[in-house]
């Protein structure tokens, strides 16, 4: 359960204590209705979890296709920002900007003690802001298509060559499944 999801429990549960002189049906009353609330705000948090759990394993199915400059699919090959885009679209239904930086200024700053598996990490790796994007999966870890001669692979991102490139973490918000396709600019 998120830090914010678990604030708001207690803030309600602790509000739906009796006051004085107010009849217990209200009460009563007033917390089933929280509790209702409480209960869609849970699936949603669960829905959202899911949601990045599936773009995770969907990205974790297409280790070892090859890195190709401007590649958008398995058949012909990925590159760095056409990975990530493309497992946003067969996963999510959002469509990313095509560049990396392009999918940084598109999406929500967040801090690297943030990350969560769904996140995109950010490098500079060609001299300049923003110029190589990956999937953040958990411990440490990302799954990206690196650069020409290699293939989609999971890195650690404690490994010095990523420490010194580390550029940024982001957060796509619209994670939420009843949104029909959306592109993000």
């Amino acid at each position: 359960m998120s830090k914010w999801l678990s604030i708001f429990l207690l803030v309600v549960c602790t509000g739906a204590q009796a006051l004085p002189g107010a009849p217990a049906e209200d009460d009563i009353g007033s917390f089933m209705a929280d509790k209702a609330l409480l209960s869609t705000l849970e699936q949603v948090s669960h829905t959202v979890t899911d949601r990045a759990s599936d773009l995770v394993i969907s990205a974790m199915s297409y280790l070892g296709v090859p890195y190709r400059r401007g590649g958008n699919s398995a058949e012909t090959g990925f590159d760095c920002s056409g990975f990530v885009r493309a497992m946003y679209e067969r996963t999510v239904g959002l469509l990313l900007p095509r560049r990396a930086n392009e999918q940084a200024a598109a999406t929500q700053t967040i801090d690297k003690k943030d990350l969560q598996p769904g996140d995109l990490v950010f490098f500079n790796t060609m001299k300049r802001a923003f110029s190589h994007v990956g999937i953040y999966i958990g411990e440490g870890k990302f799954i990206h298509s690196p650069k020409p001669g290699a293939e989609v692979r999971v890195e650690d991102m404690g490994q010095n060559y990523w420490q010194r490139r580390f550029n940024g973490a982001r957060r796509v918000l619209n994670l939420s499944p009843e949104e029909p396709r959306q592109t993000l600019n």
